[in-house]
Formats: structure tokens, sequence, C-alpha cells
């Protein structure tokens, strides 16, 4: 018998390390954690992806909840972010522009189109319908996080909508374009970032 290893006699004479039970207590610990983590994995797969609002690699659910968006999905083509809203009227005067480039673009720059800031999903996705963005080939995703801005708030601009953010084919961010894009404008920064005219 050690100093450094404390023993009791047990009722028919032999040594117990009195160790055992916080042994015991260590090695069932760390099981049941491990049957956590797998479980808690397994159950995030179930429900897919979790919202990303980062810039660098938002992950968004579709305008319909159907679906996800997510940037590293366009890789190997630059992309166009736009975010609107129903109640947002400069919105509605550039999504037929958006809407227009789109299928004029097709193949060569992909577009999004991301509902922020919107009271209602259904009015978002109306418009989104009444201006043909789908049909235009304009991916359509739903903002999320407070207010329904997360991603929108995520590239800190001041302007509060339209707001425009222009990838290169890497996923790099260019430029984020706060306000309005005038047809000529949007032709301008389509030429400059990504070598494209409409």
């Amino acid at each position: 018998m050690t100093s450094a290893e404390p023993q009791e006699r047990t009722a028919d004479g032999r040594w117990r390390a009195q160790r055992l039970p916080l042994l015991v207590g260590v090695v069932g610990f760390v099981i049941v954690a491990v049957l956590a983590g797998i479980v808690l994995s397994s159950d995030d797969s179930a429900k897919g992806s979790l919202d990303v609002t980062d810039p660098a690699r938002f992950d968004l659910p579709t305008i319909d909840g159907t679906g996800r968006v997510r940037l590293a999905d366009f890789e190997g083509t630059p992309v166009v972010v736009n975010f609107f809203a129903s109640w947002c009227e400069p919105c509605k005067e550039e999504l037929p522009d958006f809407a227009e480039a789109a299928r004029k673009l097709t193949g060569k720059v992909a577009f999004v189109a991301v509902n922020s800031k919107e009271l209602s999903t259904p009015s978002g996705i109306a418009l989104a319908r009444s201006n043909g963005l789908a049909e235009a080939g304009i991916t359509l995703a739903r903002d999320v996080g407070p207010g329904g801005a997360g991603l929108h708030d995520a590239y800190d601009v001041r302007q509060a909508m339209p707001v425009n953010a222009f990838y290169d084919a890497e996923g790099k961010l260019l430029y984020v374009a706060p306000g309005q894009l005038t047809p000529d404008k949007l032709r301008e920064q389509l030429q400059k970032f990504f070598g494209v005219t409409l």
C-alpha cells in the first residue's frame, strides 16, 4: 500500500482503490458527452443548414422556405445580390431592370434577390412574381435575423433599401452599392466588375 493511492479494506479483507468510483464517473461522463454530441449533430443535419448572415458565406432560406440559397452554390460565376421589399418604391423601380439583366446575362452572371426588412413575406413573394424575377432566372431568398434584415445589415450600409452587392466568381465581395441602381448605373457596374455588357 502506498500513500499516493489511498485504499480501504473491503468486508472480505481485500484492498480496493478509493479512486475507482471517480474513474467510473469520469468515464461515464465522457460517454454521455460523446453520445450527446452525436445526437445533436445528427439533429442539425436533419434540420438542414443553419441561417448564416455573414456576407462572405451567406446561407439563407429561399423566399418560399422550400430550399436554401448559399453564396457557395454560385462558385465559378459572378453574383449580384439585390435586396428588395414590397414597401420600397425605389426597389420596385429597379427590379424590372434586374430581371432584364438576368435574362440577358444567363450563364454569365448570377442574380440573387433577397426579400429583406419585409413586414409580410407574402407581399415580397407577390412583388417578385409581378416582376417575373424567377422566370428571369433570378434566385429568390428571404433575409433572416432581427427585423428580417440580418444579411442586409451585415453589409453595414446606411442606405435602407435597395442595396446591391457585387461578388466575383470566387465569392469575394467586390462592392456594395447603396441606393437604387438606374439601368445605366447597373450596366456600368456589370461592365466594371465582371466585364460583361448588356
